[in-house]
């Protein structure tokens, strides 16, 4: 019996469990075009992740978490594989993503200092 080296990279289960993604959030990211590139197979056809396809899933969950849209993200992905003459337009992506972001933010902010302005209402009559 032969040892066969094992195909470098992580698994499908491996990286699930690294970036707390489902093995089926994956596999949606890469049939929607989010991955940047092909993700190598293992003789047995099996997905092997390499070190830079799970720092791009986790800049792509960092997208996903702060709101921006499968569109976008795909979007970006598509200028990412054209290389470096893409650069204006990603940043621009970028920081209108940011905009957005700091909009919500604020919006949050607000949001919280009315809890607040409640919980501190209520902590007044709780000790009379």
């Amino acid at each position: 019996m032969t040892m066969t080296e094992p195909a470098p990279g992580l698994s499908i289960s491996e990286v699930a469990a690294e970036t707390g993604l489902t093995t089926s959030t994956l596999r949606y990211y890469e049939q929607e075009g989010l991955l940047r590139g092909e993700i190598d197979r293992a003789s047995s056809s099996h997905r092997r992740y390499s070190p830079e396809d799970i720092a791009w899933v986790g800049f792509i969950t960092k997208l996903r978490s702060t709101g921006m849209p499968i569109r976008d993200i795909r979007r970006y992905t598509e200028l990412a594989r054209q290389g470096e003459i893409t650069t204006p337009a990603r940043l621009a992506l970028l920081v209108e993503h940011r905009e957005r972001v700091l909009s919500q933010l604020a919006e949050i902010q607000q949001s919280l200092a009315t809890i607040d302005f409640k919980i501190a209402t209520y902590e007044r009559f709780s000790t009379r």
